[in-house]
């Protein structure tokens, strides 16, 4: 088997369902953020070190921010996913064949500006309130 140096994403779908059987794309995406969050750093400098000194400590759960194309049906297809508690899956590759990471939160949507010669898109924002799982979604998760 030839080794894979890189892998394009395409193919990168955003699921949405109430339990981890029931996720099902609820519509194409542009883009995806990062998938987790940096620790912050705790200080733990004394007066013996001649460099600070730092321990990790909390990571940080950003909103998730994907950006997808506007359309009327696109639009309505989030809304009825929005302002309640649901579980994400997203798949890289068909399938999820090339990676699947998994979590719940809140989604809400907005309608981006737009401008001359641009198309017209939206930002889906998910508030997560559980640690991002590798792997195809389940119903429970790990809280932040």
């Amino acid at each position: 088997m030839a080794n894979v140096k890189a892998l394009s994403t395409i193919n990168t779908v955003l699921k949405v369902g109430a339990t981890g059987a029931t996720v099902a794309r609820v519509c194409a995406i542009k883009s995806y953020p990062d998938l987790g969050g940096d620790p912050e750093k705790i200080p733990v400098t004394d007066l013996e070190d001649t460099d600070e000194t730092s321990v990790p400590g909390v990571r940080s759960a950003d909103d998730m921010q994907f950006a997808a194309n506007y359309t009327k049906e696109a639009h309505a297809a989030v809304l009825a996913a929005c302002g309640k508690h649901q579980i994400f899956q997203l798949d890289f590759g068909a399938d999820g064949a090339d990676g699947q990471f998994s979590w719940s939160g809140e989604m809400s949507v907005k309608i981006n500006g737009g401008e001359v010669n641009g198309a017209r898109e939206m930002t889906l924002t998910i508030v997560r309130d559980s640690a991002i799982k590798v792997g195809a979604a389940a119903d429970e998760f790990p809280s932040l």
